[in-house]
């Protein structure tokens, strides 16, 4: 896919939703990253409802040290694999007490070093809470972009380096909301909804699925 291709993607992504942005409910960074620590093979409905629940008790590190193991487990149990999500949430809360004042760190390195912390978590915390342009690929990320030809790659991260190399520079910011929330609503896994996607005739898709 030549760059022409891709900045128009983007303008009409971006003409669609010129505000995008994540859809866990967050207020506070370390409240955006206990969400997403919760939020893996969860829906980000289901991790709104518990931390609708949560945050109202405890939304820092001391608070839900406070809240102790058994606690949080309670708060959080409706989410998949809650019993080793709480015990990484614990850990990562006494590591942000112990090296960072209860803060969440501004670097990726000081991000991955948490517990249960990986490449697509600081992303999307670097991204969202701070305002870095990075680029988080997930499974719709990923299954999007090499879908559409916007960049191909055999893992997340040859397909996040590829999509770092190639979105042009004012889309980058937003580009990951754009393209989960693309790979959510219209580019789904099972049958792309192709008859109603906006960059249907910009896409490099050789199935395509008309409605």
């Amino acid at each position: 896919m030549n760059q022409q291709k891709r900045f128009e993607i983007f303008s009409r992504l971006r003409a669609e939703n010129p505000h995008p942005t994540t859809e866990l409910n967050w207020s506070t960074p370390f409240e955006l990253l206990t969400a997403v620590l919760l939020s893996a093979q969860a829906t980000d409905v289901g991790v709104n409802k518990a931390m609708a629940k949560l945050f109202p008790v405890a939304n820092t590190p001391e608070a839900i040290l406070e809240l102790g193991l058994d606690g949080l487990k309670e708060h959080i149990k409706t989410i998949g694999l809650f019993n080793t999500k709480a015990q990484n949430l614990m850990k990562t809360c006494q590591l942000l007490v112990e090296r960072h004042g209860g803060e969440v760190p501004h670097t990726r390195e000081a991000l991955e070093a948490l517990p249960g912390v990986g490449r697509k978590t600081a992303n999307v915390i670097l991204n969202t809470a701070f305002g870095v342009p990075t680029i988080a690929v997930d499974t719709h990320i990923f299954r999007v972009s090499n879908r559409t030809g916007l960049a191909k790659g055999k893992d997340v991260v040859e397909v996040e380096r590829k999509l770092e190399r190639h979105v042009p520079r004012e889309f980058k910011q937003d580009a990951h909301h754009w393209l989960i929330l693309h790979g959510r609503y219209t580019c789904i896994a099972r049958k792309p909804r192709c008859g109603s996607c906006i960059i249907e005739d910009l896409c490099e898709f050789k199935e395509k699925v008309e409605l």
